[in-house]
């Protein structure tokens, strides 16, 4: 019997006895009770006993810990009476099952605005559902995360509802992007193939259009199909006859209903002979073009799916609800949920021991954050959403929600168990409120993100560009395009409509603004444009068809800077830019604002600095320093700071690096891609690019109080390093222990610095310049006249006390020598893998990497240490989980080549290859790199 089939057993024989009607606080049985009864880890309970709640197994009851009971309990209540019964005590109304709500008058009311924004799309869509004998092929249109596949699943259920197609039916879908460059296979999953069709063809297999029959078929992301495949799904909506790969004969029939999907302008990304076969187009809005009451509503849904996630109440205040609304620019639905998730978890970081979340404008991350400002300055959806506002909008976890149907953008498991499990077993282990919120935070962002990333939550460019300036402006800056390829013999950055939309946008802002217009030619422009004649001649041509489309005049300054621009987005453009640096508080404020323009524009001479609220002010400004020297190109750099004081570090940076800096504070996304625009103009001055920043009238953050900054002292502060085989996952969690001890136990804070054994040297001598060394730990000794402490005692209960030891300058390796058994050692490794990784399981992936050590220091004669188990047991950890995110190490080419060569290598080769047949995964040779050389480190001990 399966361990969840146990648990049910369990909690059915516990929880029989209940009466309904005497339910109270003590009642049922908590994931800690199950946990101990089965000796199981309290997150494989939680995962055990949410899993039997999605099948309707057994029910959660309110309260805190959360407690379950059988489903039987309530069997033999009358729905009436379990509802009045359990309104008091605000427990969950039992869901409606999909026959009840598709029974409901119209299923087209769980649609956001369909009787608002969406009702012409609604009713297109009824008309093509019911259009007899059995409906019409339809194209779904709208941008990216606009509910295209929501709207399908809706169409889908509808035509159930309507006895259009059987109830026992399924609609099949397929995403035309996972294999649009291979017709080949997109042609066997959709028709099917013959056996010998192709190798590895080894018996027939039926395709999605014989699984379909008499049903729906969804093709999402239909303008990433191929002419080809076009061809052969508009001559199956032809005749209903289609053949499998291998076949010559069409003979095979099916009755085939088709959603198409596209983000795209199907008269510009589809055939035309196969948009004439679908009669029914339906276009889904923009995100900004729903009503104001639609907004709200969709917040509420969304918030609502989070309270029902965490069984919490959550209360929003009225401005955390206008910049949810106000932070969605490009991603519509799909970027709001996003956001919402993000929010909502972090706030339910913060007060995870509270019986309800409040959620204020102080806890949200600057770009959500900005979204106020941003819905600021649309005075019209402003005025519009305020009266349908509340001080506090409160969302209950128990109110009716009707979701049959999971759509694309639902995270696959329940991120708020992942947090409260991770949180426990930090807490445990004496970690500060602080450091917890520190490490999950982190989680939550790496949970999203990879979730987003992986389901294709990207962006086309033109979408991003309609979010940003108007589509008029983007029709102008085509033609210009257009000429200038045409007139000039050399090709342009894939920037350009960016950069030029951009340009055009600013230009007619500052012309309705006649006191800020730049009438007035700048010396050093006119010098350079001399020197381009056939771009001022085609820059003559942007002024008149800008002249043209907008009917306003063009000065001739405004000619010469269109020359500038035209010549600057040559392809292989100088150097010499100005660079820009962003520095802003906040775990990821800098960083997030540096992805998004450079993903814009496309750009590489930007740099951030991400400053969390515990940075000392020196570390900051050597931080700064270092991105200062490194985004050099010798025109100086602009320095974009969030906070007004931050100012000062301009002549403290040309001190130290001779490196000409202007700072501008209040920095947004707005003002970083302006500078990014401007700074990659050529001959453009540092202080041309100051002034234009100054005067930008992008959005403006509201003021902040002053922190304080100074550089700190001269002196060398001390420093203990982190030794391992990459540098970076094993070194960074030794750091990581590292600085909680020091600050926990001792309160104290020394810099720790994580290092690779294979540039131990290099950059060792790096930081001795700066900074005295005082200790050392990791794998390897690196013989620098201090205390070493090997990785397996820091792991160890006993690392906080060598620490001190070394720190009292008392210690000596040598007085207490660490008992460390093999049992001991797996405990560390568990414990690390645990709380150290994100994707993996170390229950289940511990055995295989401990066998996997076995063989190696087999195969390799090396005396089985505790130690050495420990060292790579953690790196292997690591390497798997960079594996799995598609984040390797890097090595050179002669590295690689020199290891190949040793017969270490040929060695621990096979190996390597039980472990992936184990795993399902390839190990790459930059990761077996750093593998050979913990193995090597460790011969060289013998």
């Amino acid at each position: 019997m399966k361990r969840i089939d146990r648990v049910y057993q369990y909690i059915k024989e516990e929880t029989k006895h209940l009466d309904v009607d005497k339910l109270d606080n003590g009642s049922g049985i908590t994931t800690n009770q199950v946990a101990e009864h089965f000796n199981i880890q309290r997150s494989n309970a939680s995962k055990d006993l949410n899993s039997l709640v999605r099948e309707g197994l057994i029910d959660k009851l309110d309260g805190r810990p959360v407690r379950y009971v059988c489903k039987s309990v309530f069997r033999h209540k009358p729905l009436s009476k379990y509802v009045e019964s359990y309104r008091e005590t605000e427990a969950p109304l039992p869901k409606k099952t999909k026959e009840e709500f598709f029974n409901s008058d119209d299923i087209f009311k769980r649609v956001v605005g369909a009787y608002g924004s969406m009702k012409n799309a609604t009713e297109q869509a009824k008309a093509a559902i019911l259009y007899p004998p059995k409906g019409l092929n339809s194209l779904i249109i709208g941008p990216t995360g606009s509910g295209k596949t929501f709207f399908a699943h809706t169409m889908f259920q509808f035509a159930k509802k309507n006895q259009v197609i059987a109830k026992n039916k399924e609609m099949i879908v397929f995403n035309c992007a996972d294999y649009a460059s291979n017709p080949e296979l997109l042609m066997s999953h959709l028709f099917g193939h013959v056996k010998g069709a192709f190798t590895g063809a080894d018996q027939e297999k039926e395709g999605l259009i014989s699984l379909a029959n008499d049903s729906f078929l969804f093709l999402d992301e239909i303008h990433r199909l191929p002419p080809e495949g076009q061809e052969m799904v508009f001559y199956f909506m032809d005749n209903g006859t289609f053949a499998k790969l291998g076949e010559t004969q069409k003979s095979h029939h099916s009755s085939v209903r088709i959603i198409c999907a596209t983000t795209e302008d199907p008269s510009s990304s589809l055939l035309n002979t196969f948009v004439r076969r679908i009669p029914i187009t339906i276009q889904l809005p923009n995100f900004k073009d729903r009503t104001a009451k639609e907004k709200i509503d969709l917040v509420k849904i969304m918030m609502t799916m989070e309270a029902k996630r965490i069984q919490r109440k959550i209360i929003l205040s009225e401005d955390v609800v206008k910049a949810l609304i106000g932070s969605v620019s490009y991603g519509n639905v799909g970027q709001l949920k996003s956001n919402v998730q993000l929010v909502t978890a972090q706030s339910f970081l913060n007060h995870m021991e509270q019986d309800e979340i409040q959620i204020t404008l102080e806890e949200l991350n600057e770009s959500i954050k900005e979204g106020l400002i941003t819905l600021s300055h649309d005075r019209k959806s402003l005025s519009e959403l305020t009266p349908l506002l509340t001080p506090q909008l409160v969302i209950s976890p128990n109110e009716p929600l009707d979701m049959f149907e999971e759509d694309s953008y639902e995270l696959p498991y329940n991120l708020y168990e992942i947090i409260g499990d991770k949180a426990a077993v930090l807490k445990e282990d004496g970690l500060s409120q602080d450091a917890i919120n520190h490490f999950i935070s982190t989680d939550i962002n790496v949970h999203l993100k990879s979730f987003y990333r992986n389901h294709g939550f990207t962006f086309d460019t033109e979408n991003k560009l309609t979010e940003i300036i108007d589509e008029r402006i983007i029709n102008t800056t085509r033609k210009i395009y257009e000429y200038a390829r045409e007139a000039l013999d050399y090709d342009f950055q894939t920037n350009f409509l960016y950069a030029m939309g951009l340009h055009i946008s600013s230009f007619l802002n500052r012309l309705q603004n006649k006191s800020e217009l730049l009438t007035q030619d700048n010396e050093n422009i006119k010098n350079m444009v001399a020197h381009y004649p056939q771009e001022m001649e085609v820059a003559k041509i942007f002024k008149q068809i800008i002249e043209e489309d907008y009917q306003v005049e063009v000065p001739l300054s405004e000619v010469h800077y269109l020359t500038v621009l035209l010549v600057s987005l040559r392809e292989n453009k100088e150097d010499g830019r100005i660079g820009v640096v962003v520095a802003a508080h906040g775990n990821t404020t800098a960083s997030s604002m540096v992805q998004v323009v450079t993903q814009l524009l496309k750009v590489d001479n930007l740099r951030s600095v991400d400053m969390p609220l515990e940075m000392k002010p020196k570390e900051a400004f050597e931080k700064i320093v270092e991105e200062v020297v490194s985004v050099n190109e010798g025109s100086g750099v602009m320095l974009l700071v969030d906070m007004g004081s931050l100012v000062t570090f301009a002549d403290d940076i040309k001190l130290e690096t001779g490196i000409e800096v202007k700072v501008v504070d209040m920095v947004t996304t707005s003002i970083v891609l302006e500078a990014a625009r401007k700074s990659s103009l050529l001959d453009t001055t540092l202080e041309d690019l100051y002034e234009s920043l100054a005067h930008f009238h992008g959005y403006t953050m509201t003021s902040q109080e002053e922190v304080q900054v100074s550089t700190g002292l001269s002196y060398k502060e001390e420093a203990i390093v982190a030794i391992c085989a990459s540098g970076k996952g094993t070194a960074q969690r030794m750091k990581e222990l590292i600085d909680h001890y020091l600050l926990s136990k001792l309160k104290t804070d020394i810099a720790v610095f994580p290092i690779s054994i294979v540039e131990l040297n290099q950059e060792i001598k790096k930081i001795q310049e700066n900074y005295e060394i005082i200790a050392s730990t990791g794998i390897k000794d690196p013989k620098l006249n201090v205390p070493f402490i090997s990785m397996d005692t820091l792991f160890s209960e006993k690392g906080p006390d060598v620490l001190e030891e070394v720190l009292m300058k008392r210690f000596e390796e040598d007085d207490q020598p660490m008992e460390l058994t093999m049992e001991k050692a797996k405990s560390i490794c568990y414990d690390y893998v645990k709380e150290s990784f994100t994707f993996i399981n170390p229950d289940k992936l511990l055995p295989s990497i401990w066998l996997f050590s076995q063989k190696i220091a087999e195969v390799e004669l090396i005396q089985a240490e505790p130690g050495f188990y420990i060292n790579l047991c953690m790196h292997t950890a690591g390497a798997i989980e960079r594996e799995l995110r598609q984040d390797t190490l890097t090595v050179s080419k002669d590295d690689l080549e020199e290891m190949k060569d040793t017969l270490v290598y040929q060695r621990i080769v096979p190996i390597f290859e039980e472990l992936n047949q184990m795993l399902q995964l390839s190990f790459s040779d930059n990761e077996i790199y750093f593998i050979y050389q913990i193995i090597e480190n460790e011969k060289s001990k013998r």
